[in-house]
């Protein structure tokens, strides 16, 4: 068993093992929506625009990025599931998150107890696109 490294957005999902202190990039989930705008999501299936006015009504109802909250929310799932998979296959005995604070949150929601309960640290960053140079370091004193 080894500790797992989450480092996120909410379009890609970088999956690394950590044994003694190397760092191996193990698998990437990408999921192409999270980095679609609000209007290119809120489309119909023929790539028209949605004949509902969303300039008043979306602001006036709270509903602002309600289609990409949802999207995040799928994600998150979908890379929890991931990490679920990995602890009940007895592969994952620690787990370090590393995500932009509002995906982090998404992230840890979406945890199942038992999964969240072997998170030793979170990082409040946006790494995922960085060089695995950068993040051993970033992470290097998180044991």
């Amino acid at each position: 068993m080894t500790t797992y490294i989450v480092v996120a957005d909410a379009a890609r999902a970088r999956i690394f093992t950590r044994d003694a202190l190397k760092l191996v990039e193990q698998e990437s989930l990408v999921h192409a929506e999270g980095r679609l705008h609000e209007g290119d999501l809120v489309t119909d299936h023929r790539g028209g625009e949605v004949q509902e006015s969303t300039s008043s009504t979306s602001r006036s109802s709270g509903e602002e990025g309600a289609a990409t909250n949802h999207e995040d929310e799928l994600f998150a799932k979908q890379v929890s599931e991931r990490l679920y998979r990995a602890r009940v296959e007895n592969s994952l005995e620690k787990l370090i998150l590393v995500a932009p604070p509002r995906f982090l949150g998404r992230l840890r929601d979406k945890l199942d107890g038992p999964t969240a309960k072997r998170v030793i640290h979170t990082l409040a960053k946006d790494l995922s696109k960085d060089s695995l140079e950068n993040i051993q370091k970033a992470v290097s004193d998180l044991r």
